[in-house]
C-alpha cells in the first residue's frame, strides 16, 4: 500500500486550502483523492456563466432531495461539485464570511477556540481583499477578493430606497458594522473564477510531497479498530488501497462527508446495522442536524430596458466573451448583481436574519438574437434568503453502496417561525420596490403576484417555490452533547486519526455564503494538525473523547 503522512477526501473548498497549507512543511508528504475531474473549463472560469456551470451535469453530483414534506413534496435541486475545487469550482463566487456573533454562538455550543476573535486571523490569512491590510481584511493571501462593479442607474436607486428606509449604505459587510446594503464582493481574480482549486491547490502541486488522485471515488476510510489508517477508491475500475501514517481527513462537503463516515462504520449504530455495515464507533449525529439557508425568488418587471438582459444580445455577448479572454475585463468578468442587503425583519433580533440580493436578470434568461430568439425580457430577480434557519434535516444512506447517492432530506419550512419569516421576507420586498426611486425602475409584480396577500397565499407561493442558497452544513458538527460528531479540533469523536474540515463541522449555519467559512475551516485546520504533529505531542494527541 503506498504511504503519506495525511490523506484528504476531496479537493474542495476546504480540502484544497488545507492540502496547500500542510505542503508546505517539505518533510509532510499528502495525498489528494478527488471525486472529480479537471476545473481547467472556460465555463467554469467565466463569471457571469456561473449559474450554468452549477447546472452542468459533468461537474456535479445531480443531487437532489427526497420529497420535502413541508414544500409541496417536491425534490429540490441540491447542487455540489464534482470536480477539482468542489464547490468553489461552480459556485456564485460571493465572499460573505456571516455574522461575528454566529462564530461566538459556535463556541457557545462547545467549538471552543472558534469564535469570531479566534477566526478572524484566518479569514484575513486566506486572502487579498481589494481594500488592503486592516483589522479585518487580509492582503496578502492567496484568494482575491474582488471589488463590484456597480452600474450608473440601478445601484444608485436601491441605495437611496434603502436609505429612505432607515439603512445605511455600508463599504464593506465585513468591517465594524454588517447590516445594511452595499455591493457585494467577489473572489474573481483578475476577470476570472478564483476558486480554491486555481488559488490554493494548483500552486502547491508544483511542490514533490503533494500528489492529486483525481476522478476517483472514495469508496470507505479503513478504519483498524478505532483508528483510520488509510482510505480505499475506486479509479479506472480498480480498487486501491493507501495508507495514512498521521490521519486521514475528510473534506469531502455536507452530503459526502457523513455518507463516507457512514459507509467506513461511523454513525447511528442502528442504522448501520441496517445496511450490513460493521459498527466502528456509534455516533448518532452523523448525518444529523442538516442546516440550509431556504430562499424564495421574488420577480419584478422592469419599466424599461435597463437590465443585464441587453447584454445577452448575441453579437453584444460575443464581443463580451473576446474581450473577456483577451483581457479579463468587461461584463462577462463579473455578475449580474444589482446590490445586496443584510436585513432585520423583525425587532429584537441580534443580527440580521434576511439575506437580500438583487440582480438585474431573469434567471432562467438565455442569449438572444432578433430573428432567432426573442428576449427573455427586463425583469429583476431578487433572493429572499433565511440566515437561522430553525428547520434542520438529514443525510442517510440509501444503501451500503458508495455508489448509491445518499437520501437527503432538507426538511425546510418545518417550524412555524421559519414559515413567518418568509411571510416577513416577502412583504419587505414589496415594500423596498414600492419605495421611490427604485419604485420609478419597476413596472409590475410577476411573482408572488398581486393576488398573493393573505398569510395562507403567501405560504401557499413559499412552498410551490423553496429552493436554496446552496449552503449545506452541520451533518459533522463540532460541539457537546450526544450528537456532536467533532470535537474542538475536528477530530471524530471516539476515533483516531481521522477528522472532518468542511461545513459539515459548522456547530450551525453562518448567515452569509459559505465559501468562505469553508476557506477559514482549511487554514485553521491545518494549524490544528500541525500542533498535533509536534515532536513531544502524544500519539494518543488524536483521540477524541468517546
Amino acid at each position: 500500500m503506498d504511504q503519506f503522512d495525511y490523506i484528504i477526501v476531496g479537493a474542495g473548498s476546504s480540502g484544497c486550502v488545507l492540502a496547500a497549507r500542510l505542503t508546505e512543511d517539505p518533510s509532510v508528504k499528502v495525498l489528494v483523492v478527488e471525486a472529480g475531474g479537471s476545473e481547467k473549463q472556460a465555463i467554469l472560469e467565466m463569471p457571469v456563466a456561473w449559474f450554468r456551470a452549477m447546472r452542468k451535469a459533468s461537474v456535479g453530483w445531480g443531487y437532489a432531495t427526497e420529497p420535502e414534506p413541508h414544500a409541496d413534496n417536491r425534490r429540490i435541486p441540491a447542487p455540489r461539485g464534482r470536480v477539482i475545487g468542489g464547490c468553489s469550482s461552480i459556485n456564485g463566487m460571493m465572499y460573505s464570511r456571516g455574522h461575528p456573533l454566529d462564530y461566538d454562538q459556535w463556541a457557545q455550543m462547545g467549538a471552543k477556540g472558534w469564535s469570531f476573535a479566534d477566526v478572524l486571523p484566518y479569514f484575513r490569512k486566506s486572502e487579498a481583499n481589494w481594500r488592503g491590510k486592516s483589522e479585518y481584511h487580509g492582503a496578502d493571501g492567496p484568494l482575491t477578493v474582488a471589488r463590484h462593479q456597480t452600474d450608473d442607474t440601478i445601484y444608485p436607486a436601491i441605495m437611496k430606497t434603502a436609505k429612505s428606509l432607515g439603512y445605511r449604505e455600508l463599504d464593506d459587510f465585513h468591517g465594524a458594522s454588517t447590516e445594511g446594503f452595499s455591493a457585494p464582493d467577489f473572489t474573481v481574480h483578475e476577470g476570472r473564477r478564483g476558486s480554491t482549486a486555481k488559488r490554493f491547490l494548483r500552486p502547491a502541486l508544483k511542490r514533490s510531497n503533494l500528489v492529486l488522485v483525481s476522478e476517483a471515488l472514495t469508496t470507505r476510510v479503513v478504519m483498524e479498530g478505532k483508528r483510520a489508517v488509510g482510505v480505499e477508491y475506486e479509479r479506472d475500475g480498480a480498487r486501491v488501497t493507501v495508507r495514512a501514517k498521521r490521519e486521514v481527513i475528510v473534506s469531502a462537503g455536507a452530503f459526502n462527508s457523513p455518507q463516507l463516515l457512514l459507509l467506513s462504520g461511523v454513525g447511528p449504530a442502528k442504522a448501520l446495522k441496517e445496511h450490513g455495515i460493521t459498527v466502528v464507533q456509534d455516533l448518532p449525529g452523523v448525518g444529523r442536524n442538516l442546516q440550509e439557508h431556504a430562499a424564495v425568488r421574488p420577480v419584478f418587471e422592469a419599466n424599461g430596458k435597463i437590465t443585464f438582459d441587453q447584454e445577452l444580445r448575441l453579437d453584444r455577448l460575443t464581443a463580451s466573451v473576446i474581450r473577456w479572454w483577451l483581457k479579463g475585463t468587461g461584463p462577462v468578468a463579473g455578475l449580474p448583481v444589482a446590490a445586496q442587503g443584510f436585513v432585520k425583519t423583525r425587532d429584537g433580533l441580534d443580527r440580521p436574519d434576511m439575506q437580500f440580493l438583487i440582480s438585474p436578470v431573469a434567471m432562467d434568461a438565455e442569449v438572444w438574437f432578433p430573428g432567432w430568439r426573442a428576449p427573455r425580457g427586463e425583469y429583476f430577480s431578487i433572493a429572499n434568503i433565511l440566515l437561522s434557519p430553525e428547520s434542520t434535516g438529514t443525510v442517510t444512506l440509501r444503501s451500503g453502496d458508495p455508489h448509491d447517492k445518499p437520501k437527503i432530506l432538507l426538511n425546510l419550512l418545518a417550524t412555524e417561525n421559519d414559515r413567518a419569516a418568509f411571510r416577513r421576507f416577502v412583504r419587505f420586498t414589496r415594500k423596498f420596490f414600492a419605495q421611490p426611486p427604485l419604485s420609478g425602475l419597476i413596472s409590475r409584480e410577476i411573482e408572488p403576484g398581486e393576488d398573493a396577500q393573505g398569510d395562507d397565499e403567501i405560504d401557499a407561493y413559499v412552498r410551490s417555490v423553496v429552493s436554496t442558497a446552496m449552503h449545506p452544513t452541520s451533518t459533522c458538527a463540532m460541539g457537546a452533547g450526544a450528537n456532536a460528531v467533532l470535537d474542538e479540533k475536528l477530530r471524530v469523536r471516539g476515533a483516531e486519526g481521522l477528522r472532518v474540515v468542511d461545513c459539515s463541522a459548522m456547530p450551525t449555519v453562518v448567515g452569509g455564503n459559505t465559501n468562505a467559512a469553508a476557506i477559514m475551516i482549511g487554514e485553521k485546520a491545518a494549524d490544528l494538525i500541525r500542533e498535533a504533529s509536534r515532536p513531544g505531542v502524544s500519539s494518543n494527541a488524536a483521540r477524541a473523547s468517546g
